[in-house]
């Protein structure tokens, strides 16, 4: 049966991808957001928006559209302005996140699925990332989004309070911010198409695991439907388990914007790790999930994208 779920974050690029899916799948959806970093024009029609910041008071959205289940998406995402602005990050991550745990209490929520991320490990030297592993932030940005983590598993001390955590890969695909810190993809794919030069940091040879937004929103939609119960720690890497050079994914790029425009080099920035590669394993055994689309087809749908704006 479809359920009311609120999306957090949902006209932006992941959340707007996720709103889509979860009509597929039946639910009735709404969407709040700021839209400091989204577009209304990409909350699907028919989609109730409160316009609304999660550091401010949101109940209003809760007491109109009585969600029964809130995914949460929205964040500062940028790795960079985090250890720029560890302040900005934290009130945003952790204060607008403890602002959505707690109106989700209040309004008695079934369930929260938050969007965290790969980042939480920090610059563990492994091949392979699990979630059982002592996650050490390198970020802020990493330390805000594990924090939120602990405030879910003690909202379910404290209230009974249902929740999930996906830890997000290298989310990329159409809709993606060109211009932010975030997002090589989208970020390349926007110069090449404009004629531009990329800098790639660090040699190019930073490792991560490059996942297909819309395998992303299939796999936020599955657990927000599975059975958890007896799950301790419902923390879900949601990933390829493949890692990719950002060399790599520049000549997948070039090939797919027709460009022969070669990329100015910087060095590492900080806040930056050698390889993040996530083991998703514990997903696929929960709820059944395998990412669908290949790199090399995924890039040519974003390039595509973009090419489709000029």
């Amino acid at each position: 049966m479809g359920r009311r779920v609120l999306v957090t974050g949902g006209a932006g690029f992941i959340g707007s991808h996720l709103a889509e899916e979860l009509i597929r799948c039946g639910h009735e959806v709404a969407v709040l957001d700021n839209l400091s970093g989204g577009s209304a024009a990409q909350v699907p029609a028919g989609v109730r928006l409160y316009e609304l910041d999660i550091t401010e008071p949101i109940d209003e959205a809760f007491e109109d559209f009585r969600p029964d289940d809130v995914v949460h998406l929205a964040a500062q995402v940028s790795v960079a302005v985090s250890m720029q602005e560890p302040v900005m990050d934290a009130r945003i991550n952790v204060l607008g996140s403890i602002n959505v745990i707690t109106a989700a209490q209040r309004h008695d929520v079934r369930r929260v699925v938050y969007a965290s991320s790969a980042a939480c490990y920090g610059a563990l030297e492994e091949g392979m990332l699990r979630e059982d592993m002592r996650c050490v932030p390198a970020s802020y940005y990493g330390a805000s989004k594990y924090a939120v983590e602990h405030y879910l598993h003690s909202a379910r001390q404290a209230s009974g309070l249902e929740w999930a955590a996906l830890r997000f890969a290298n989310v990329y695909g159409p809709r993606q911010d060109p211009h932010g810190e975030a997002g090589v993809v989208a970020i390349f794919a926007r110069l090449l198409l404009d004629g531009g030069q990329p800098e790639i940091f660090g040699g190019g040879e930073l490792k991560r695991d490059y996942v297909f937004v819309t395998d992303v929103a299939r796999a936020v939609a599955l657990v927000l439907d599975a059975e958890l119960e007896g799950c301790a720690d419902p923390v879900f890497n949601c990933s390829t388990a493949v890692g990719t050079t950002t060399n790599e994914i520049y000549a997948h790029l070039k090939e797919a914007c027709s460009s022969d425009i070669e990329p100015t080099s910087a060095p590492w920035r900080p806040g930056d790790v050698q390889n993040l590669i996530l083991d998703n394993s514990r997903l696929k055994a929960v709820v059944d999930w395998v990412p669908r689309v290949t790199l090399e087809d995924g890039i040519s749908r974003t390039a595509t994208y973009f090419s489709s704006l000029d």
